[in-house]
C-alpha cells in the first residue's frame, strides 16, 4: 500500500514519526508542496491507499474523493476537519480517522499576536533592520478591554491570561449565557456592546453556516478607532472585503490574522498591501509538541486500519461510529 502525507510545509513530518515501522506493508511518501486545484490533487493521489491531510489544507469534497478509486483510508489530525466530507468517504468505503491535538498552541499564538499589535513589535522589528530606532507607540494592556467572541475551550483560556494582564474581559457568542461568563469572571454582553468597548478584538468561535460573515462590515464599524481585531479561528467568520474597506480607511487600528478565506493565502491578496496589518500563516496548531503527537497517533492508526482494527474513528454526520 501507498500512503501520501499531504502539506508538509517545513518538511518535517517524515522525522517526527516510526513510519520506517510500517514496511514492508506501507510505502510513505511526504509531499511538501500544496496543491490548490482538484485535477492535481486528484491526480497525484491516484495511485495512494492511504492520505494524512493536515488540518483543512487541503480539502477532500464528494467530487474529488470519488475520484480517488484505491483511497482506503484518509486520515486528519485533530477529531473533526470541515473540509472532508465524512459522509463521501463512508459512502465509497473508506475509512476516516482522526488524532488527537493539544489544545493549547492557539491560545498562545493569539496572546503572540495581541502582544505584537499592542508594543508594535513586528514594525519596531523592520524599522531597526532599516536603521531606525522606536518609530511607533505602543500601548499598554493594563485597564484595556478585551472582548472574547466565543467563550469555549480557547476562548476561556485566551480570557484568563487577559484578566493577568489586568485587563477587563468581556464575551459574546451565539450560545454565551450570563452564567456561563461569570464562571470564568468574564462580562457578559451583547455582540454591539463588545464590539463598541473592546479595545481588542478576539474571535474564537467555530466556523459554521451560523458564524460565517459573523462579523461584517456593521460590526467592524461599531469598533473604536483605536482598537485591534484578532482572528486565529477561521477566515470566513470575519468579512474579509468589509475588513480590508475598514482597514484601507483607518477605520480600526490594525488586524493581526492568522486564517484567511482561501489558504495559502494568494500572493495578490489585498490583505497583503495593508500596512496596519499583521499577517502570520495560520500558525495556531503549528508547534512541534503538536507534531509530535500528531504524526506518531497517525502511523498507529495506520497500523490499527492493516491490523482491521482502525482507531478513533471519524463518523459521518448524523452516523454513529
Amino acid at each position: 500500500m501507498r500512503a501520501a502525507i499531504l502539506d508538509d510545509y517545513q518538511g518535517v513530518a517524515l522525522g517526527l514519526a516510526d513510519w520506517a515501522s510500517l514496511k514492508p506493508a506501507v510505502d510513505v511518501v511526504a509531499f511538501r508542496e500544496h496543491w490548490d486545484d482538484a485535477d492535481t490533487v486528484a491526480r497525484n493521489l491516484a495511485e495512494f491507499d492511504i492520505v494524512v491531510a493536515m488540518r483543512e489544507r487541503t480539502p477532500f469534497p464528494r467530487a474529488l474523493i470519488e475520484r480517488l478509486p484505491r483511497l482506503k483510508l484518509l486520515i486528519t489530525s485533530g477529531s473533526r476537519n470541515a473540509a472532508i466530507d465524512f459522509a463521501a468517504a463512508a459512502a465509497r468505503g473508506v475509512t476516516s480517522c482522526g488524532t488527537e491535538m493539544l489544545g493549547y498552541p492557539t491560545a498562545e499564538l493569539t496572546w503572540g499576536l495581541i502582544l505584537a499589535l499592542a508594543r508594535r513589535i513586528p514594525w519596531e522589528s523592520a524599522a531597526m533592520r532599516g536603521g531606525h530606532w522606536q518609530v511607533e507607540l505602543g500601548i499598554g494592556l493594563r485597564d484595556k478591554v478585551l472582548g472574547v467572541v466565543g467563550l469555549g475551550r480557547l476562548g476561556t483560556q485566551v480570557a484568563a491570561i487577559g484578566k493577568a494582564f489586568g485587563m477587563k474581559v468581556v464575551a459574546w457568542s451565539q450560545n454565551l449565557t450570563p452564567d456561563r461568563a461569570a464562571e470564568h469572571g468574564v462580562a457578559h454582553v451583547s455582540k454591539n456592546e463588545l464590539m463598541a468597548v473592546a479595545d481588542f478584538v478576539t474571535i474564537h468561535v467555530v466556523l459554521s453556516d451560523r458564524t460565517r460573515g459573523l462579523i461584517g462590515a456593521a460590526d467592524l464599524a461599531r469598533m473604536k478607532p483605536t482598537a485591534y481585531l484578532v482572528n486565529t479561528s477561521r477566515g470566513p467568520i470575519v468579512d474579509q472585503s468589509a475588513l480590508v474597506d475598514a482597514m484601507r480607511a483607518k477605520r480600526i487600528a490594525g488586524v493581526a490574522l492568522d486564517v484567511y478565506d482561501r489558504e495559502p493565502l494568494p500572493a495578490d491578496s489585498p490583505l497583503r498591501q495593508l500596512d496596519n496589518a499583521l499577517l502570520t500563516p495560520h500558525l495556531g496548531y503549528v508547534t512541534a509538541e503538536n507534531y509530535r503527537l500528531v504524526y506518531p497517533q497517525t502511523v498507529d492508526a495506520i497500523r490499527a486500519f492493516l491490523a482491521g482494527k482502525p482507531i478513533r474513528m471519524i463518523a459521518a454526520p448524523g452516523v454513529k461510529s
